[in-house]
């Protein structure tokens, strides 16, 4: 049963269509894979053993009908405990939700079990999904599996660490300014950021709403694909879905990159504070693509070395109005001191919020104070404008845009937390995608020689053209190797 753990989910689907293994004992070997890693990781803020094995024994029972519910019919999934599951609780990574039992669940958690996929548990975050290295989870932080005194990256480390120690073979992260992509990096898996609109935010606890977006971690670019067919198109539960129909992104996929023009953004070429054995595997990256038939075209997009600035300034200024709701009165955490409701409502958030979450809520709130709103927030939008229009003249030039997927490799805990300026540099080749709007995803391209840990390659897309970002992923990950080298696991 051990080799269940590293297979891809394709190749899962493909055991279970063969009757080689049932979905009950496939969640038992994922189960006790967890009882294995997670005292050493601590991926899981939620272990759901009970409903994954219901699930799973259901799913067998449709087989033997002949009635499977998708392909992936009891394939087992795990979610950032972000996505509000029905009758499960979802805390956020925060004191403030540590009750909170959501009565619906996420349209992303309803469609992965409308295709049947089993439910191992909810994994963790920073808290509110504030964060780069899941440091800041008030339930302590998860462990990056190649190295146990490194972080996973975040906000979303959960999902990728357990990914990555044979623990479930994808899983659903949320990516506001990087929480996908950069964690995928550190930990040496896929992970996708679909354009905006693409995923449902419906039942997502909301950090940023014009910058979340959900996201699939996988082993393979090819999972990554399937889970995210499985769960996007329009929800009318959410105004912000696209009305557009889902294409099948595993169609074309091995065409290959041959003709592509792939964009080097000038202003990403010699930024401070890039690690070297990170340039040096991104270089060698950029050599592959050519070999494999992509002209590389440098391009220039000067608005890139300030997204940074403008996304410190939209996100906290979102995420303190969306915040506001936590008052004590209506749902989850209230404080039993305070004598009126202004003291408890202040009590209760002083209680219930960590340290990073609070110094986000200052900020936004002051960047959209009386007298400072035009100063700070309405240049950060401008800023955001001017990015969608230098992306968008890029791709007139250039099929896709490469870069690194962060700056480093995975760094040591307590290394940035007491620095924020250096914690938020870490996602300053991810956030402008959010900022856009467009689609993303990071790609293993090797291990650093400074360290001998993961390096991720980031491969932007124009709006909804997933399609031409899963072909050129799939082309360089088939040529490099690395997810089917069983050298390139974590040892743990």
């Amino acid at each position: 049963m051990s080799e269940l753990l590293w297979k891809s989910a394709k190749e899962l689907s493909e055991a279970l269509s063969n009757k080689e293994v049932s979905a009950v004992e496939l969640a038992q070997a994922m189960l006790a894979r967890a009882d294995e890693v997670d005292p050493k990781i601590h991926a899981f803020l939620k272990r759901t053993d009970e409903i994954a094995l219901e699930q799973a024994k259901a799913a067998d029972e449709r087989r033997a009908r002949g009635e499977t519910s998708s392909a992936f019919d009891g394939v087992p999934v795990a979610y950032k405990d972000i996505f509000c599951t029905k009758g499960v609780t979802t805390t956020m990574g925060s004191k403030i939700l540590e009750t909170f039992v959501p009565p619906y669940s996420a349209t992303v958690v309803e469609r992965c079990e409308a295709a049947g996929l089993t439910m191992l548990g909810k994994l963790n975050l920073d808290e509110f999904a504030m964060g780069s290295s899941t440091e800041w989870s008030a339930y302590g932080p998860t462990k990056n599996p190649w190295d146990l005194e490194r972080v996973p990256g975040g906000s979303s480390g959960g999902p990728p660490a357990l990914i990555m120690s044979g623990g479930v073979p994808w899983g659903w992260g949320t990516d506001t300014g990087g929480s996908v992509r950069q964690p995928a990096a550190l930990c040496g898996c896929v992970g996708v950021k679909p354009t905006y609109g693409l995923v449902s935010r419906y039942g997502i606890i909301a950090f940023a709403s014009s910058l979340d977006q959900a996201g699939p971690f996988a082993r393979t670019v090819e999972d990554a694909a399937i889970l995210l067919m499985l769960a996007a198109g329009h929800d009318p539960m959410d105004a912000t879905s696209i009305p557009q129909e889902v294409p099948n992104y595993l169609d074309g996929i091995d065409a290959g990159i041959q003709g592509m023009k792939i964009g080097i953004v000038k202003e990403f070429t010699d930024t401070e504070g890039l690690q070297p054995g990170v340039k040096q595997r991104v270089d060698e990256a950029y050599t592959r693509l050519e070999r494999l038939g992509a002209e590389l075209v440098e391009i220039s997009l000067p608005s890139f070395q300030y997204a940074i600035s403008a996304y410190y300034l939209v996100a906290p200024a979102e995420a303190s109005s969306n915040l506001a709701r936590y008052d004590g009165v209506r749902y989850a955490l209230r404080s039993d001191e305070g004598t009126d409701i202004v003291k408890m409502t202040s009590r209760t958030r002083d209680e219930g919020f960590g340290p990073e979450v609070k110094r986000r809520i200052m900020l936004g709130t002051y960047a959209l104070s009386a007298g400072y709103y035009d100063a700070y927030y309405g240049k950060a939008q401008k800023t955001r404008s001017l990015i969608i229009k230098e992306l968008d003249a890029a791709y007139e030039k250039v099929d896709l845009i490469v870069s690194p997927s962060s700056p480093d490799t995975a760094f040591k805990f307590g290394a940035k937390t007491a620095d924020p300026l250096s914690m938020y540099l870490s996602d300053i080749f991810t956030v402008p995608v959010n900022m856009a709007g467009n689609a993303g995803i990071s790609i293993p391209c090797g291990l650093s020689p400074d360290d001998n840990l993961p390096v991720g390659l980031q491969i932007i897309a124009k709006s909804l053209d997933e399609k031409t970002m899963f072909r050129a992923a799939h082309a360089f990950e088939q040529d490099l190797g690395f997810a089917s080298d069983p050298g390139m696991r974590p040892q743990i």
